[in-house]
């Protein structure tokens, strides 16, 4: 996928969240597009050009923060999680 998009449990198709990797400081904003992840210990999923912005590509799983845009998802966006590609 060259789009930079990402799977989330419950946030609502089309909804923009900026996920950020705490390492580097890098940032990205992703499009919801999918359901998942269903790994536990993960909070989104990303495709394969978001986790290029972010320069995680080498390692499949990074620790990021993820926000939205607009609305809050129940106390879970903010928090830092695992995500994979």
């Amino acid at each position: 996928m060259p789009a930079a998009t990402a799977a989330h449990r419950i946030l609502a198709f089309g909804s923009p969240v900026t996920t950020t990797n705490p390492r580097n400081g890098k940032s990205i904003t992703v499009v919801i597009n999918d359901r998942g992840p269903f790994t536990g210990g993960r909070v989104i999923d990303v495709t394969r050009a978001a986790a290029e912005e972010l320069a995680f590509i080498d390692g499949a799983i990074a620790r990021v923060r993820i926000s939205t845009l607009g609305e809050a998802a129940d106390g879970e966006l903010g928090q830092i999680g695992k995500t994979c590609l």
